[in-house]
């Protein structure tokens, strides 16, 4: 167990590194799979040395070997904060199921691509205020593929015999439902204010965040984004770096929320439920 786990947690830094290269690319429009990584500011080939996540940003001391630039902070925490979102996630598998067969194996894979993809729109939207459709449309068209995957394979006998009922249709219901309402709401959002209180972009990761957590996950995601948002926007007007009118991105609460609902969603819901029921 605690060799699999220091494999996945290297793992999760190993993928930070290249998402940040992600985040670049997509920012300078350069294709991912094109030429080797290089320093943003004179953009020389890095070698080997260079990429070692978390140890190279230190043995550098936090500056690019050829041209002594600054190596922005944004790199190692990624790269930290992907291995532990990784050694989470497969934390929670391995805890509900205690082994992992086949289709276990699959939904671990699907959960780390849905998280990597999150980082890149977390990391994005802060610095550049948007949410980029390269990385948004291929986790939605995933998910959705995952989602009825995973439903054929659970129904399969029913499909193969015609016996299919209305409420072997709840898992679907229940996803895509969670899906159009939660993406209906903030496009009502981004309609009334005409785009200045909230982006298009948060309209689509609405819909990724109803497919990937349904109900009652994306009533706790939406909960918490909205409140830790308004909590940090109002911390950051009362120390001076921003005004009231000023723009704050909402994806990286959007974000937090979901990896929140994710984790702890349902002991959430359930001691929130526990307060009425006897």
């Amino acid at each position: 167990m605690t060799l699999s786990l220091v494999f996945i947690f290297l793992f999760g830094l190993v993928t930070g590194s290249f998402l940040n290269a992600v985040i670049w690319r997509i920012h300078t429009q350069v294709p991912v799979w094109q030429g080797r990584s290089m320093c943003p500011a004179c953009r020389h080939s890095l070698s080997w040395q260079d990429l070692i996540p978390v140890l190279s940003f230190f043995l550098l001391s936090g500056r690019c070997r050829y041209c002594a630039t600054p190596i922005s902070w944004q790199y190692p925490l990624v790269e930290i904060a992907t291995g532990a979102l990784f050694l989470l996630i497969f934390n929670f598998q391995f805890l509900i199921f205690n082994e992992f067969s086949i289709f276990q194996f699959l939904k671990l894979i699907y959960l780390l691509a849905v998280a990597s993809s999150l980082i890149v729109i977390f990391v994005y939207d802060l610095r550049h205020f948007i949410i980029p459709d390269k990385v948004i449309y291929p986790t939605i068209a995933l998910t959705l593929f995952y989602t009825l995957f995973v439903w054929v394979i659970e129904h399969w006998s029913l499909i193969r015999n015609l016996t299919l009922e209305i409420s072997n249709f709840e898992p679907l219901i229940n996803s895509i439902g969670a899906a159009i309402l939660a993406s209906a709401f903030f496009f009502a959002i981004y309609a009334f204010s005409k785009g200045t209180w909230m982006g298009f972009g948060d309209v689509k990761l609405a819909l990724l965040m109803g497919l990937v957590l349904g109900f009652p996950g994306i009533i706790v995601a939406l909960f918490f984004a909205f409140v830790v948002g308004a909590v940090f926007s109002l911390l950051l007007v009362f120390f001076g770096k921003k005004q009231w009118e000023s723009q704050v991105p909402f994806g990286p609460f959007l974000v937090f929320g979901t990896f929140l609902a994710l984790f702890f969603g349902s002991p959430i819901v359930n001691w929130y439920l526990s307060m009425f029921l006897p």
